[in-house]
């Protein structure tokens, strides 16, 4: 599918790279160098798509995804030379949809690309449900897209929700990566599932209380993830 695909990256070369591959793939490409272009540049434009470097001048990648993720849905592919956990979950906590880390292939963010736009043409599958779910200590609604834990709301972002959205349909079945890739936009590819990790650690964060030993977002190791009323397993 044609888009309209915004990168924003500090470093010309690389970006006229980026600009080049989109154009050659059909699509429309705008290139900004800053932070605060970036801003400007969304709003007016009005892209599908924004590829996103962290590491800007005036503002960086994760103050524009934060602003942006408040006023839009557009799509967001961070690019970031950080590896750390933290950064990587910070990035999704932030409404991300998928993180490329640099070095990176001009093939691979192409690909990256592809896979976010035919998802986001497939729509998101959530599970409709007959209503508000409980399962154990968490509480899943998807008609107001909302999770409680306890009778506490929390906060989580599209992906998050769509995954518990998913499991909380079919407490304690094993899904595998793909699967929830599934959930959160369509089947993705498989050097992809690496953000549903991230997702589920990012969301035990919020809804265990030791994420170090969860005792209801399980891990199948070989497998995939479960949803649990809550025992004394661990992960």
């Amino acid at each position: 599918m044609r888009a309209r695909v915004l990168v924003a990256d500090d470093d010309p070369r690389q970006a006229e790279v980026v600009r080049r591959y989109l154009t050659a793939a059909d699509h429309d490409a705008h290139v900004v160098h800053d932070g605060r272009a970036a801003l400007d540049v969304a709003r007016r434009w009005r892209p599908d798509l924004l590829v996103l470097d962290v590491m800007m001048p005036g503002l960086d990648g994760l103050q524009v995804c934060r602003t942006l993720r408040q006023e839009s849905d557009v799509l967001v592919l961070m690019l970031t030379a950080r590896t750390a956990e933290d950064d990587l979950l910070l990035g999704l906590e932030l409404g991300a949809d998928d993180y490329l880390t640099k070095p990176y292939s001009p093939r691979e963010l192409m690909a990256r690309v592809r896979t976010l736009l035919r998802r986001a043409s497939r729509g998101a599958p959530v599970p409709a449900g007959p209503g508000p779910r409980r399962i154990g200590r968490i509480g899943v609604d998807p008609a107001v897209h909302q999770v409680t834990v306890g009778n506490e709301p929390v906060e989580c972002t599209r992906g998050e929700f769509a995954i518990l959205a998913a499991m909380s349909e079919q407490p304690e079945r094993v899904f595998t990566r793909a699967q929830l890739l599934h959930h959160t936009r369509g089947i993705d590819r498989s050097s992809t599932e690496r953000t549903i990790d991230v997702h589920v650690m990012n969301l035990r964060r919020k809804i265990e209380l030791d994420p170090q030993r969860p005792t209801q977002l399980i891990t199948v190791y070989g497998v995939g993830y479960r949803l649990s009323a809550g025992s004394a397993e661990t992960a």
